[in-house]
């Protein structure tokens, strides 16, 4: 069965505690390699989030604004039951390193198991965002390092409140 381009929707899936530059970078080149692109906020508990879902949705949503081809959907469970649910056939995912690729590459088996229709393709962000994750901005925010340059505008402000900066410079 062939699948028109027009037809194909993404998703982009994550935990986003916080969305990074690098996040951000792969949000908006997915976007423009795809017709419609979901942005699939994980919730799980054990990764001891510091912002909730609803926040993390939020967050990304205002730092997506300019995309008019991106919903930003929180999920539980496994992605490829999202995958299913939400008409996604092709699931992206950022890898900064060869351990990245290594493991995204068994997910991406598994994944295929269990949802024969589903795809994976990896992309890199721009090297200026390749050392950026999301625990390397919550570290050092909590150390009082600046946090401009590692995320989008929108989420400054509300990083820097939850780890108790909200007087001080960014």
């Amino acid at each position: 069965m062939s699948t028109s381009s027009s037809k194909i929707v993404a998703a982009y899936s994550g935990s986003f505690d916080p969305i990074t530059l690098g996040h951000n970078d792969i949000i908006h080149r997915a976007s423009r390699m795809f017709p419609k692109l979901i942005v699939a906020v994980g919730h799980n508990v054990a990764k001891n989030p510091k912002f909730s879902l609803e926040e993390r949705v939020h967050l990304i949503e205002a730092s997506t604004r300019d995309l008019n081809n991106v919903e930003v959907k929180g999920f539980s469970g496994l992605v490829v039951d999202f995958a299913r649910e939400n008409g996604v056939t092709v699931l992206v995912r950022g890898v900064r390193s060869v351990g990245d690729v290594d493991y995204e590459k068994q997910m991406a088996v598994m994944n295929r198991e269990l949802y024969p229709q589903l795809d994976t393709v990896m992309l890199t962000p721009a090297p200026e965002y390749a050392h950026l994750s999301s625990s390397l901005v919550r570290e050092l925010t909590g150390l009082g390092a600046p946090v401009k340059k590692l995320v989008p505008a929108p989420v400054v402000p509300a990083l820097l409140e939850r780890f108790g900066r909200k007087k001080r410079p960014a």
